[in-house]
């Protein structure tokens, strides 16, 4: 699983990679992690707004930080 977490690096984007890495602790699965910095690559998921969390390529939430257990809720339902 490739989660990534969009933003230019704001303490919204360090909190929001935070909650991905618990939830993907708690729920014990292999997932990568990585921060996207680069404006271009924001821009072409179609992201106005950060921090935004994606899953396997899939744009879940932008301009928010979700609850952890939203990002479990995705996260399980990736896996289905």
């Amino acid at each position: 699983m490739k989660i990534e977490i969009l933003g230019i690096g704001c303490p919204k984007c360090k909190k929001l990679t935070e909650l991905a890495q618990e939830a993907v602790k708690e729920l014990g699965i292999a997932a990568e992690i990585i921060k996207i910095t680069d404006i271009n690559k924001i821009i072409s998921y179609g992201v106005m707004m950060t921090p935004a969390l994606v899953i396997n390529g899939e744009v879940k939430v932008a301009g928010k930080i979700p609850e952890k257990e939203e990002i479990k809720k995705w996260i399980k339902e990736v896996k289905k």
